[in-house]
Formats: C-alpha cells, sequence, structure tokens
C-alpha cells in the first residue's frame, strides 16, 4: 500500500500534467463567455468575504481607527471632547451608532486587504493579456498605488485646513454640529479625490506606452495640461485658500513634469527600434510621396 507523502506526490503530478494538458490545447487561455462570467462571479465572492473578514478584524479595532480619521476634525475646532457642542461629533438617529460602526470597519477593511482583492483583480484580467501588456499592468501597479497613498498623505494634511475654511463660512454667533456621518463622507471624498488627482501624471505615462500620446503633442499642449491639473486641484481641494490649492497643484504638476520626461526618453527608445522616415515630420507636414518610376511602354510592347 502507498504511503500517503507518496500518494500526495502523485496526485500533484497528476495535477501538473492536467494543468500542461490544458495549457497546449488552448494556448491563449479563451474561455467561452458563461465560463468568463463563472470566472467573475467566483472572483466577486472571493473579494466580498475577503473584505467582510477584513472588517471583521477593523470592528475590534474601532476606537483606535476611529480616532485616527477624527484627527483632521480635531485639529479644526481646536480640541475634541464628548459630549461638547462645536468639539464633538453628533449622531441623532437610534441605528446611526451601529451604522457608522459598519461603514468605518469596510472602510478599513477595504485598505487592509487591497493586496489581497488587488491579486483577485489581477487573476481575472492577466490571461487575457498578452505578454508586453502584463509588463504595463505591473508596472501600472507598482506605481498607482504608492502615488495613490501619496495622495492621501496630502489629503489627510489639507483636511484640516478645509474644514477650518467651512467652519469660517458660517460667520459668528454659530455653532457647528457636524454629524459623524456626514464627516464620514467628507472624509472619503477628500481622500479619493487627491488619491485620483496623483494618478495624472500616471495615466499620461500609460497612454504614452500605448502609443496615444506622444512627446511632440504633449510638449504642444503643456500649458493646457498644467491649467487642468490645477483646475482639477482646485475641484479636489477642501477649501479654496491658495495655500492648500499651491500644494496639490503644485506637487502634481511637479509629477507631471516628471511624466514629460518619461514620455521623452521613451519617444527616444521607440524611435530608435522602430525608425521611421517620416518621424521628423511636424503634424502639420505632409510626408513625401515616392514617385514611381517611369514605364517604357514601347519596350514592354516589343
Amino acid at each position: 500500500m502507498a504511503s500517503k507523502p507518496s500518494a500526495i506526490r502523485g496526485a500533484r503530478v497528476v495535477g501538473e500534467r492536467y494543468v500542461r494538458l490544458k495549457r497546449q490545447s488552448n494556448p491563449d487561455g479563451r474561455m467561452p463567455l458563461i465560463d468568463h462570467l463563472r470566472e467573475l462571479r467566483n472572483r466577486v465572492v472571493k473579494v466580498a468575504l475577503v473584505i467582510l473578514i477584513g472588517a471583521g478584524a477593523s470592528w475590534a479595532f474601532y476606537s483606535r481607527i476611529w480616532a485616527f480619521m477624527q484627527r483632521p476634525y480635531c485639529q479644526a475646532v481646536g480640541y475634541c471632547k464628548l459630549n461638547v457642542l462645536g468639539h464633538s461629533l453628533f449622531y441623532s438617529g437610534v441605528t446611526d451608532g451601529f451604522y457608522l460602526h459598519m461603514k468605518v470597519s469596510l472602510i478599513a477593511g477595504a485598505i487592509i486587504t487591497s493586496p489581497i482583492w488587488l491579486y483577485q483583480l489581477w487573476a481575472f484580467i492577466a490571461p487575457g493579456l498578452y505578454a508586453r501588456e502584463k509588463r504595463w499592468t505591473y508596472l501600472f501597479v507598482g506605481t498607482a498605488v504608492p502615488l495613490f497613498g501619496l495622495g492621501c498623505f496630502f489629503a489627510f494634511l489639507a483636511m484640516s485646513r478645509g474644514l477650518k475654511f467651512f467652519l469660517s463660512m458660517s460667520g459668528g454667533g454659530l455653532t457647528a454640529l457636524f454629524t459623524a456621518d456626514s464627516y464620514l463622507g467628507y472624509w472619503v471624498a477628500i481622500i479619493i479625490g487627491f488619491g485620483l488627482c496623483f494618478e495624472v501624471p500616471l495615466v499620461l505615462v500609460i497612454l504614452n506606452l500605448a502609443r496615444v500620446i506622444t512627446h511632440e503633442r504633449f510638449r504642444k499642449w503643456r500649458r493646457v495640461i498644467i491649467f487642468l491639473v490645477f483646475v482639477f486641484a482646485g475641484i479636489a481641494s477642501p477649501s479654496p485658500d491658495p495655500l492648500t490649492m499651491l500644494l496639490l497643484g503644485g506637487t502634481v504638476a511637479a509629477l507631471v513634469e516628471v511624466a514629460e520626461v518619461i514620455i521623452f526618453l521613451n519617444d527616444r527608445r521607440y524611435a530608435r527600434l522602430h525608425p521611421d522616415l517620416n518621424a521628423n515630420l511636424s503634424d502639420d507636414e505632409l510626408s513625401p510621396i515616392e514617385t514611381p518610376e517611369p514605364v517604357d511602354f514601347d519596350s514592354s510592347l516589343n
């Protein structure tokens, strides 16, 4: 009778042979639509379970997580003290505290389990990509996550200034009473707005890798791009004071300049690998037309 380790090794060999045969019969990884939908369903279920597990773990640390999220509010009002008007958040509904607990736990669970559900997303997309497209995806994910984290850092710094501005707009003789739910919505909106704003340079580089834009076109539209960056920074910024807009817009504009250098170097590499006789022509210049050699009809008839 075969021992247990040898049986496991035999089953593993059989499984590897089966996978190898499946790859040989279907090297492109193609599958019917119903199989794609079934695969998508399995991935979505796994992502939902992972986020729920992360939310359950975050539930136990709710007090620390909520204290961290309240820090910009405490900085804006000077100090936080329970049951003091204007210095503490409140809720009015019977079930609002429970729902706040759930929302905070789900947000924290989605953040701490992001590597897992990002991998599930990648595992669903990767079989349909070519090797070159996979390298682009590695570049995108490996750069998008740090840039989004940098945007969240700047958002956390700017939140208190935005809240101070909104508090100053109420005028004198009024006490601002923010609900915990409205403050949580403000917190999430600023985090997402700043994070997406820092993804703009990466999007420009990806478009260049896909040959949608070139450095020549980027150079012509540089002023418009920088202007749009500051417009987007003004929209994403929680307050219209010039310091916050300059902090966000200036940082993103500097990243756009770095993206321009990358685009320039990539265009030079592309021109070196793909020589083109018309590469030096401008967008409004016609390419030369090669005239065919004249045909001697007399000789052809003879």
